[in-house]
């Protein structure tokens, strides 16, 4: 098991860190699903590293040894969603980080309950507004399973649903805002083209 003092890292930083295409790649999935630091995403590349090695292994057994471990690992993932009841190992083997990712309780939340961006719905796990079931969950990265997906839900005290529906009730006055901004500039254009234009005559015309 090792000492509890030192215990081994969770998450290894990928071998060329400076690359220009993965750096975009990383910053694009950070801002997608609401990440805090770039060890959040390398964790999720570490346990699904983890997950494939175990897929792997399990092809390499003889057909005996395989259909006794094999359900194992496929219960287990598929009680967390990231594969189907029916699923095979070849599934596993395609599956990417963002299936990972895609099961926090963060993103579900930001799915589920109607926030705009990932990072107020980690704000309102992080000062417990949300529940699962009966107990709340103050953490962002907590992987929700198939069965408590149905039971997340605001907490009874939080005022964050009333928050968001003055939000929805006030974004139509500002999309009218909007349009109309953008039709008077449209105007003040066309205007502007006129005057040219009827400058330009007159000035041909004194010629």
């Amino acid at each position: 098991m090792g000492d509890p003092k030192y215990p081994r890292k969770v998450w290894r930083k990928p071998k060329r860190p400076l690359n220009y295409e993965l750096k975009m790649d990383e910053l694009k999935t950070l801002g997608t699903f609401g990440l805090r630091t770039k060890r959040e995403l390398w964790k999720a590349h570490t346990e699904l590293s983890r997950v494939r090695h175990q897929a792997r292994s399990l092809l390499a057994l003889r057909q005996e040894v395989r259909a006794e471990k094999e359900p194992i690992l496929m219960n287990s993932l598929a009680r967390i969603g990231l594969v189907s009841s029916d699923a095979t190992l070849d599934d596993v083997l395609n599956l990417n980080a963002t299936d990972l990712l895609s099961r926090r309780l963060q993103t579900i939340v930001t799915k589920k309950l109607g926030f705009k961006t990932p990072y107020q719905a980690r704000q309102a796990v992080i000062h417990g507004h949300i529940m699962i079931g009966e107990r709340k969950v103050n953490i962002p990265s907590y992987t929700v399973t198939v069965d408590e997906e149905s039971s997340v839900h605001f907490a009874p005290e939080s005022k964050i649903p009333e928050m968001l529906e003055k939000t929805k009730k006030e974004d139509p006055t500002k999309v009218t805002t909007e349009e109309e901004t953008d039709s008077d500039e449209e105007d003040v254009e066309e205007k502007t083209t006129e005057t040219t234009a009827e400058t330009s005559k007159d000035e041909t015309s004194t010629e």
